[in-house]
């Protein structure tokens, strides 16, 4: 039997490692002092999860206006032809797709994020290929595409995303623009679930039965099976979706053995180390594992006079389940003279009721600094606060509106899905303004003596588009980027500008004074 498991332990991590693809990646340092406190789950087992993964693909940029280009290579081509067969089953003529010169042939890369679930998105670039005669992806949408492991692309290789949408092509940089490439904020889609896996060192139904159970215990029933003598699959709980590798790490550092003076021992050794060793975030990080009979030991740190002392332990607390950890981080979180306020409210974000948590953000979006309103409004974003009215515009656009903000101010996103988030809504344009995009293509006119604001589009070869708006910003948002046909009776008509040219719009606004708010943009997406 022996010799059974041994195999089968060999086995397990080769199937693990090719279906994965993965290895394990982030191991939780343990304090040298715990050493004799006990085994954990980490040094029992082999942790699996999937690492990020490098994805490519080769589709078709649409909707140019003669900026694209026929050329392609032959191998792409032929992949091509056969995908726009599979995707327009009764299209006879596919070559009349790659061949115009409104579509450009792209090569398009991004990341899978690591432990992946199915339908997470993640953004990608696009890049028109060289050689070509593409002069601009300017105003292109990316028609749907598969992405494969980069280095196999082949038509024989696994669909591992598939992206599709807008291309962004960024203009608020002051660096000269390069039209040939973009990106597709949020237009990747992950296709399937990454699992978790857990391979026992010392395989045996016993000791199978033994790790998932106290997993189980601590972080719910359901969370480990045990799916053979030498692996535990692990389902991620609800609490930690958006902190997997957390959720791991504290899998790793959760002690097997609870006996109640071993308990006692850790606890003490943890606290003592979470206040005097440089090792705080494994220190945290055990104490969290251990649960609630740590709470009472923590609870004695919220009145220490270091603040990090007393955020982490108040921020062990809520994660843990004990309010007592609310007070001292609401307080971090209001003291405009820490550095500590952004990472103390993601704390109440994560652990704190629903109500807690709108009602220290919505204080927060009344704040001085911008980043930290910025950060109020994530959260309150995340759990779907009414103080954040949101509306969809045209097909990826979403316009957050943030009203009881205090200070007039402008979010846009540069990563993610493609979204303007406008604090201490509404905010109005003022009377006598003339704004004009730098390529000339839109303007805004608002004369001193009208009620309206004309809003007026170029686009090539078609004669100017004027229609007219009031001077409230998220009407001429509306006005400006909704489509120009929709069958929805309840929205009107718009003219259809592509989401980079209106954040162009909107910053030039703020900077002319037109608008008399603070504007600020994310960072680009970084992908290699």
């Amino acid at each position: 039997m022996k010799v059974k498991y041994t195999k089968a332990f060999v086995l397990s991590l080769l199937v693990i490692g090719l279906l994965s693809g993965c290895e394990e990646k982030a191991k939780t340092i343990r304090p040298v002092s715990q050493i004799e406190l006990g085994l954990t789950i980490g040094e029992l087992t082999e942790v699996f999860s999937s690492e990020t993964i490098a994805v490519e693909g080769y589709a078709l940029v649409g909707a140019l206006r003669g900026t694209g280009s026929s050329q392609c290579p032959v191998q792409i081509r032929n992949y091509l032809h056969q995908y726009i067969l599979k995707q327009l089953p009764g299209e006879k003529n596919a070559d009349q797709f790659i061949n115009s010169p409104n579509t450009a042939v792209v090569y398009i890369y991004g990341t899978i994020p690591a432990m992946a679930t199915k339908g997470d998105r993640f953004d990608v670039k696009v890049v028109s290929l060289p050689g070509t005669q593409t002069t601009s992806l300017e105003g292109g949408v990316l028609w749907g595409s598969e992405l494969k492991a980069r280095g196999r692309f082949g038509i024989s290789s696994k669909i591992l995303a598939e992206a599709e949408g807008p291309v962004y092509i960024d203009k608020l940089d002051s660096s000269e623009t390069d039209k040939k490439e973009g990106f597709v904020l949020g237009g990747g889609r992950v296709l399937e679930d990454y699992p978790i896996n857990m391979v026992i060192r010392e395989p045996g139904y016993r000791n199978s039965a033994q790790i998932r159970n106290r997993i189980n215990e601590r972080f719910g029933f359901g969370t480990a099976e045990a799916t053979i003598p030498v692996q535990i699959v692990l389902r991620i709980p609800e609490k930690y979706k958006t902190q997997k590798q957390k959720f791991i790490s504290l899998v790793r550092a959760t002690y097997l053995n609870e006996s109640a003076g071993l308990i006692r021992q850790r606890v003490e050794r943890l606290v003592q180390e979470l206040v005097n060793s440089e090792s705080k975030d494994a220190s945290e990080l055990y104490l969290e594992a251990i649960g609630t009979p740590a709470a009472d030991k923590l609870a004695s740190l919220l009145n220490s006079p270091e603040e990090q002392t007393r955020m982490r332990a108040g921020r062990c607390l809520l994660n843990i389940g004990d309010d007592r950890g609310l007070q001292p981080l609401r307080e971090i979180a209001l003291n405009t003279h820490s550095s500590n306020r952004i990472e103390a409210l993601k704390a109440i974000a994560n652990g704190a009721r629903r109500n807690d948590t709108s009602s220290i953000c919505q204080r927060l979006l009344r704040d001085d600094d911008f980043e930290v309103r910025i950060a109020g409004y994530e959260e309150l974003l995340k759990i779907d606060d009414i103080t954040v009215r949101r509306e969809n515009i045209g097909r990826s656009l979403y316009l957050d509106k943030v009203s009881s903000a205090s200070h007039q101010s402008i979010f846009v996103s540069r990563s993610g899905v493609p979204r303007i988030a406008i604090f201490g809504a509404p905010i109005y344009c003022r009377p006598e303004t003339f704004i004009r995009s730098d390529d000339g293509r839109i303007t805004i006119d608002a004369p001193l003596d009208s009620e309206r604001v004309r809003l007026i589009r170029k686009v090539p070869d078609v004669p100017p588009i004027t229609v007219e708006s009031s001077y409230k910003l998220s009407d001429i948002i509306k006005t400006l980027c909704e489509e120009a046909i929709i069958k929805d009776p309840s929205r009107k008509p718009g003219l259809n500008v592509p989401y980079c040219d209106m954040i162009e719009v909107i910053k030039k606004m703020c900077d002319k004074g037109a608008l008399l708010a603070e504007f600020k943009a994310s960072h680009l997406p970084k992908i290699d």
